[in-house]
């Protein structure tokens, strides 16, 4: 072979997507982005996006534990979805499972307070978090409170045009140099002071003996809104995340920019190849789940024993014995990804990432075939018969892909979903598009990689 011809056929390259596709691809891609930005600006909690799928769902012809084409719902938390495949339930399923929580600010239980004549609401953070993005930004109010009385009531302030939004007051830095610029920038903004700026007009009272006025003002404009009381905090899921819409970003246009992407890129993509797979050959089921960002924890979560109830009620329904070793050889034929972020190299801090193994924005899918952090703990590690199958439908169906680790050994790591529905004894591993900002109020992904995480998909829910 000549030289041309080894590095021709014998070494590896990254393909960039918009290298790989035609114009009218292109054309196709443009839509999809455009579909998830007008998502991703309206569904910034789990609930919405449950309540988001399952509107999707029933438009599309499914309902609620049909046993050929249906969904089921738990806490308004959690949402799985299956169509039934031409072959049976008992040759194994094609999962393709997300988390739709994401990083965010939580009200505390008693979190109004006056200070100053200045009203504020106390929070506490969700999930892995810079405070410091947190402070000095437009913040909306999402959620829901449940009264005694049953009834609940859903609150979004701050998106709509016209609405007020919230905010985290920053100290100038006129006055920071010792309460922050000298500190490590994990200690400058403090936990505790993540209170939410909400009120600052008294009530209209002549009675001087009235105290805590610009308090009593901000309960008389939630209680005409809404009828809630300040008791009703306790019973309410009321979040803080950053207010306004996905933008394109870059003068290209080339970005994605917003709040929510890890992961709820991953369910917008796999929940539009789903609903786009008609007749598949193997029974498809898609899982969104919650709590992933506090390590999966709680009823709604990958921890908990939902799915092992999904399987066994469509065992149930298509008359097929649903006993535990019935169920266990079900997992071992089944195929499964976790569909989950991952970092993109950024050239700004390359000294944390290895510029051979991490994902490059632009560069399609991002396979990651161990999680864990520092000697592979709290990891899964796919099986490379199950990664060489994967990649060669990939391959056929001309998916733009890239396999990756995320950052230098030792500099930390990361975990996903994967290693709780490995020990079922399925094949399974981490892909979805890499990000950069994860974690921020602005998170960023690239056109390219949004389509080809749909596009891959797509491909493996036929196959």
């Amino acid at each position: 072979m000549k030289i041309e011809e080894i590095e021709k056929e014998l070494t590896y390259k990254a393909k960039h997507v918009y290298e790989e596709i035609d114009e009218k691809e292109k054309e196709f891609l443009e839509k999809v982005a455009k579909d998830y930005i007008e998502f991703l600006s309206v569904v910034k909690t789990e609930r919405e996006t449950v309540e988001f799928g399952k509107e999707l769902l029933e438009k599309e012809g499914f309902k609620e534990n049909d046993i050929k084409k249906g969904y089921f719902i738990y806490r308004n938390k959690f949402l799985a979805c299956w169509r039934i495949g031409k072959r049976p339930v008992t040759e194994g399923l094609r999962i393709i499972v997300s988390h739709i929580d994401s990083p965010r600010l939580d009200l505390k239980l008693h979190p109004l307070f006056e200070d100053t004549e200045l009203a504020f609401l106390k929070t506490h953070y969700y999930g892995g978090i810079k405070k410091y993005h947190w402070v000095a930004m437009p913040l909306a109010l999402h959620g829901i409170v449940a009264k005694k009385d049953g009834r609940v009531i859903k609150i979004v302030i701050g998106e709509k045009e016209g609405d007020c939004v919230f905010t985290i007051c920053d100290l100038l830095p006129h006055l920071a140099k010792k309460i922050q610029a000298e500190k490590k920038l994990s200690e400058a903004i403090v936990g505790e002071k993540l209170n939410v700026l909400v009120a600052g007009i008294p009530i209209e009272d002549k009675n001087e003996k009235v105290k805590k006025r610009i308090k009593l003002k901000f309960l008389e404009l939630i209680y005409k809104k809404y009828g809630i009381k300040e008791e009703d905090f306790v019973s309410a899921e009321l979040y803080l995340v950053p207010a306004g819409s996905a933008r394109e970003v870059g003068l290209d246009r080339a970005f994605v920019g917003g709040y929510g992407q890890d992961d709820r890129i991953c369910a917008f993509t796999s929940l539009k190849a789903f609903l786009e797979v008609e007749d598949p050959e193997y029974t498809n089921l898609i899982l969104f789940m919650d709590r992933e960002e506090i390590g999966s924890e709680g009823n709604t979560s990958a921890k908990s024993r939902i799915f092992e109830g999904i399987i066994y009620n469509l065992l149930k329904k298509a008359g097929i014995s649903s006993t535990a070793d019935t169920f266990f050889n079900i997992m071992t034929k089944t195929k499964a990804l976790s569909a989950d972020v991952t970092a993109g190299i950024d050239p700004n801090y390359i000294e944390v990432h290895d510029k051979l193994n991490d994902a490059k924005l632009g560069f399609g899918i991002a396979v990651s075939r161990y999680t864990g952090h520092g000697g592979k703990y709290m990891a899964n590690e796919a099986h490379v018969e199950f990664l060489a199958w994967l990649l060669k439908n990939w391959d056929e169906n001309k998916v733009v892909y890239q396999v990756c680790s995320m950052g230098k050994v030792d500099e930390g790591g990361g975990g996903t979903v994967s290693k709780y529905f490995a020990s079922y004894g399925m094949d399974i591993v981490d892909v979805g598009p890499p990000l950069l900002s994860m974690h921020s109020p602005f998170e960023i992904a690239h056109k390219g990689d949004l389509y080809m995480t749909y596009k891959a998909f797509k491909t493996f829910l036929k196959v």
